[in-house]
């Protein structure tokens, strides 16, 4: 019996934990009517049910809660464990699944990866971009990319790049329309565009310091995204004033599409950083993509 339930466990486990029937079966390789019927059958055979489901979602029981608590992490040792097998091969092998952001992924990510990916064709990297602060251990992710000054304590975080700045800045013809902001209160005479945050879905607080003095200052505007790159669009369109990591911005400046304020009010801060937890037994392919990002720079070090 346990070997012929051991698949259906396996569905079991992948259902509870993306509370969807649909994603689940993408992720498994079946279809969504051998699943339903899988999960069915175990639940038949152990007399008991272990899903609700309604038509908006799918959520364990409270025996469902129950046993995917005693068999999840069981089948997370057993797909590391395999993993590390990839040591006896000539080249490693497996998948690495990372959280990040856009523009760090085309920046830094891909460039970086670009030769490892070439090198090693049997590794595979998922990226998952997301502006939220993802729980990488409850969400299997192996890693995350974010601004150091965001990342928990209990994580090992990697410098992967140089220090950053933020920036303000609007198109000439906008600022042609409306005098240039000094200071931070002066952005509360403008038309701003806002980040929503996805983590509780507020708004982000644009954070300004200059000689050692503090400011945080709530915007208001007509436009609100979730992503950068609809931000910087909105701000070469005219339509506001934005605030970003200077990067997202440089080529724009340079080009004089858009022009920079306050730049006294942007100090330098600490950049992104790959993280992980400490209690990871990293695979090999882990390992390439950790040495591959490594940032080369006398102000970094990885940190505990």
């Amino acid at each position: 019996m346990v070997r012929r339930n051991l698949n259906d466990l396996l569905y079991f486990v992948a259902v509870a934990r993306e509370g969807s029937f649909t994603r689940a079966a993408a992720l498994l390789g079946l279809t969504q009517s051998a699943l339903s019927q899988a999960i069915s059958g175990l639940e038949t055979r152990l007399q008991i049910r272990l899903l609700t489901r309604t038509t908006r979602s799918v959520s364990p029981t409270v025996a469902g809660e129950r046993l995917l608590e005693a068999i999840g992490h069981r089948f997370d040792e057993i797909a590391a464990e395999l993993e590390g097998l990839t040591e006896m091969r000539d080249k490693p092998a497996g998948t690495v699944r990372i959280t990040c952001g856009d523009h760090v992924l085309r920046t830094t990510l891909l460039p970086r990866l670009t030769p490892l990916l070439l090198e090693y064709p049997d590794i595979r990297i998922e990226f998952d971009v997301n502006y939220g602060f993802r729980d990488i251990v409850a969400d299997r992710f192996d890693a995350g990319v974010r601004l150091g000054d965001t990342i928990d304590k209990d994580m090992i975080a990697l410098p992967i790049g140089p220090r950053l700045r933020m920036a303000v800045a609007a198109s000439p013809v906008y600022f042609a329309a409306h005098p240039k902001p000094k200071s931070p209160q002066d952005l509360t005479k403008h038309n701003c565009i806002n980040m929503r945050m996805q983590a509780g879905g507020g708004l982000f607080v644009w954070d300004f310091q200059k000689r050692g003095r503090r400011s945080n200052v709530r915007v208001n505007g007509q436009l609100t995204f979730n992503t950068s790159p609809n931000i910087v669009d909105a701000a070469l369109a005219g339509l506001g004033v934005a605030w970003l990591p200077e990067e997202e911005f440089v080529p724009h400046i340079d080009e004089g599409r858009l022009v920079r304020v306050m730049e006294d009010w942007c100090p330098p801060f600490a950049g992104y950083f790959l993280y992980y937890p400490s209690r990871r037994q990293p695979s090999p392919a882990f390992s390439l993509v950790v040495d591959a990002l490594r940032a080369t720079r006398a102000d970094g070090g990885s940190r505990r």
